[in-house]
């Protein structure tokens, strides 16, 4: 377990023997503060977590990380010039490590610490489907190994850090979904990280507004297989569907393993059918084995999330049988959630956050299930350059999918246009700016046979739709 010699060693390179207290984990919140924790302080524009020191301290944080005087409310260890002072024998806890950026010390803390460490490391990156491509693969390496997975989306520079800290020398395994906005981010993750596998599920534009072109997104997401080790100790696990990701295998010196629909890949499935809230069943191939096989992971596009596992269990070592134990895991699906509402209609709550690639996955699940098709659909920001294109594309799927079309925010008009250019009746399409004027709409008009998907940027809130519709035990 990490100790305050560990931190102490880190920020000072030296390490105390007074120090052999245990840091149970690292927070940023003082409302998750724990008994004996390490509380790092970062300000921000809105809240500054200096102002919640005491807060922490209070919960029983033990240490905090802090970058600026709190005059004498707290004992203070000052090591902002890389030094140990005399007095630190002598303090009792809880007190605060001075720093000159409490972030930047985290951070080192962290990188620190998992240099100490002996596991592997899975690297998981792309544009959609990270997220489900790190639980389902943590499932199955858990399987074997005592795994660690990086909580909710805690996935930069602040997240993955405190994930890192939350190892310890138990952990044999560690799946670890990094984000991506600007160039240089993916990299900086890997030095912290030292993936020994890297997981690349597709690239697509969402945050182009940040990143730029779908050229910048795929150097972004390719510093991930760049950082990966030489092989045999590196592997570079590849969407051989997608273009920009095939093309990453010339820029690694791991080993390549490419899968896919394509029977080219080394891994690949047909046969692929969806069974709508029940799951999807296909056909797995990989050398001169095929499985078939039922997982409950909900929608087609959910089969690259099957094959990215279960190609992270064949790389770690794995038998067919914990590969498919893992991917049988109720455990593993994420994001969309399924409810009802008074009158038994069916919401497909998918508001979680929204891209041209992921709403068009979410319109095919609709499209796969019985009853009366209603698509809500909100704005798709940070789509930059992609902005028309993305919106248009989602139309065009929507007039193929729904019986009613119902648009919220300004960007959302596109989706509603292209979808009546592509045949969708002017009847079945309404168009909303607010979340409220949506939920007036549908309160009382929702019957048993329909089915409700609901979809946009998170910054759009569009769960506030799905909270009031949905029937409350």
């Amino acid at each position: 377990m990490l100790t305050f010699a560990d931190v102490i060693e880190a920020l000072c390179n030296v390490r105390p023997d007074w120090a052999k207290q245990v840091i149970t984990e690292a927070v940023i919140d003082s409302r998750q503060a724990i008994p004996g924790c390490l509380f790092v302080a970062l300000p921000g524009q809105q809240v500054d977590g200096h102002d919640f020191v005491g807060q922490a301290f209070e919960r029983g944080a033990h240490l905090a990380l802090v970058q600026r005087d709190l005059s004498a409310q707290f004992r203070v260890l000052d090591v902002r010039q890389g030094v140990l002072p005399d007095a630190g024998s002598t303090l009792e806890v809880p007190f605060c490590i001075r720093v000159n950026d409490s972030l930047a010390a985290l951070q080192k803390i962290a990188r620190f610490w998992r240099r100490k460490l002996s596991l592997r490391v899975i690297g998981v990156t792309g544009s959609v489907g990270k997220s489900t491509t790190k639980e389902l693969a943590a499932e199955v390496l858990d399987q074997r190994y005592r795994t660690l997975k990086n909580p909710g989306n805690l996935n930069n520079e602040i997240g993955l850090p405190l994930t890192l800290l939350s190892l310890s020398e138990g952990h044999e395994r560690a799946v670890l979904e990094m984000g991506f906005y600007v160039p240089g981010e993916i990299a900086f993750l890997c030095d912290l990280a030292l993936p020994q596998v890297g997981v690349i599920t597709n690239v697509g534009t969402v945050h182009a507004e940040r990143a730029g072109s779908q050229e910048e997104i795929a150097r972004g997401k390719a510093e991930l297989v760049q950082a990966l080790p030489p092989a045999p100790e590196g592997v570079a696990i590849l969407n051989y569907d997608d273009a920009w990701v095939r093309n990453m295998a010339a820029l690694t010196q791991a080993q390549v393993f490419f899968y896919g629909l394509d029977p080219r890949a080394d891994l690949w499935a047909d046969h692929v059918e969806g069974l709508g809230l029940e799951g999807i069943r296909f056909r797995l191939h990989y050398q001169r084995e095929v499985l078939h096989l039922r997982v409950p992971l909900i929608g087609r596009h959910s089969v690259h999330a099957a094959l990215r596992a279960t190609a992270v269990g064949l790389v770690e070592g794995l038998t067919w049988q914990e590969i498919v134990n893992g991917l049988r895991s109720q455990h593993a699906q994420l994001r969309l959630v399924a409810v009802r509402t008074e009158s038994g209609a069916l919401i497909l709550d998918d508001t979680y956050n929204a891209s041209p690639e992921s709403t068009l996955a979410a319109l095919n699940l609709l499209g796969e299930i019985e009853g009366r098709r209603v698509a809500v659909l909100g704005d798709m920001l940070e789509l930059g350059r992609y902005e028309k294109q993305g919106h248009e594309m989602v139309g065009v799927r929507a007039a193929e999918v729904v019986d009613e079309l119902i648009t919220v925010g300004e960007r959302a008009h596109m989706i509603a246009a292209a979808a009546r250019q592509a045949g969708l009746p002017a009847q079945a399409i309404s168009e909303y700016e607010e979340v409220q004027q949506v939920i007036d709409r549908l309160k009382d008009r929702l019957r048993e046979a329909d089915v409700v998907l609901i979809k946009g940027s998170h910054g759009m809130r569009m769960d506030r739709i799905a909270a009031a519709l949905e029937v409350r035990s």
